[in-house]
């Protein structure tokens, strides 16, 4: 059972995808976890889906999108906020078609400057002034450089180092919701957006695996930027095959989870017994 559960079921955050740019299982890989039948080790692209006070929000479009979307149930999507331009963020850009099909305005894509040079760049048909065919996506390019809202959304980007490109984590905040910040691809958390982090009640991390990695956080500097922010409670994404979940969990805080595909976080209600763990 997950440590927190939902009353209204639009005021919530669904992990569509928690593992890294292969995916888990890896493609030829007979390894424990890519072979295992446990669906907690079978871990799509990152992504999130957010929903809050009639918004709905996506987090990343990455190569696994249509079936995260089916899988989820997506229907309608307001905006999607990109973190950078890695192809396993952004390849499921025209997945995102089906959400502008109708009579729907343009879908306001978020994202730095280098992510939205990198999607200009890649499909550049999209942003044409041709593009006038009605089966296609439609995208309002929206350029991230401070904070802005979506509705009663307050969302905060936060710059953070990984491979040398460009790369926001998002906070977000809205009165009556838990704050909470999801920054799925780092190295680094530099001091600002740590302070930028100050008070918040979910950090949503990276941490592909125990062993060093040159652009993403380990285990270890997972847990020791968690130690600086303070949140209330953590979950770790953008998890590798050489994480398994129930012996990863088993390591943690107790107030710190591994996240995994389809796993749903309350933005409006905590149980009374904090100390349930997901299983």
């Amino acid at each position: 059972m997950p440590p927190c559960s939902y009353v209204n079921e639009q005021a919530k955050a669904t992990f569509l995808g928690t593992g890294t740019s292969t995916g888990v299982p890896v493609i030829g890989c007979h390894c424990p976890v890519c072979t295992s039948t446990d669906p907690k080790n079978k871990r799509l692209r990152a992504s999130l889906w957010i929903e809050w006070d009639g918004i709905s929000l996506l987090i990343d479009a990455g190569p696994d999108l249509r079936q995260q979307a089916l899988r989820a149930g997506i229907r309608r999507l307001d905006a999607v906020l990109y973190t950078h331009g890695h192809l396993d963020h952004v390849v499921g850009f025209d997945e995102l078609r089906a959400f502008c099909w109708g009579n729907r305005p343009p879908l306001p894509l978020y994202a730095n400057p280098s992510c939205m040079n990198t999607l200009q760049t890649m499909f550049a048909w999209a942003f044409s002034p041709s593009n006038t065919h009605g089966g296609y996506i439609k995208p309002d390019p929206r350029i991230v450089e401070d904070s802005f809202a979506i509705g009663s959304l307050r969302i905060t980007p936060l710059p953070v180092l990984h491979a040398g490109v460009q790369t926001n984590g998002y906070r977000f905040d809205a009165e009556g919701m838990k704050s909470f910040a999801y920054i799925p691809d780092a190295k680094s958390l530099p001091a600002a957006t740590i302070e930028l982090l100050d008070g918040c009640e979910i950090v949503i991390l990276d941490a592909l695996r125990e062993q060093p990695h040159p652009t993403h956080l380990c285990l270890e500097e997972s847990l020791a930027c968690l130690q600086q922010i303070g949140p209330r409670q953590a979950y770790l994404t953008h998890i590798s095959h050489e994480s398994e979940h129930h012996a990863l969990q088993k390591r943690l805080p107790a107030h710190i989870y591994v996240a995994y595909d389809q796993l749903i976080l309350s933005l409006t209600h905590w149980y009374e017994n904090h100390s349930l763990r997901p299983t």
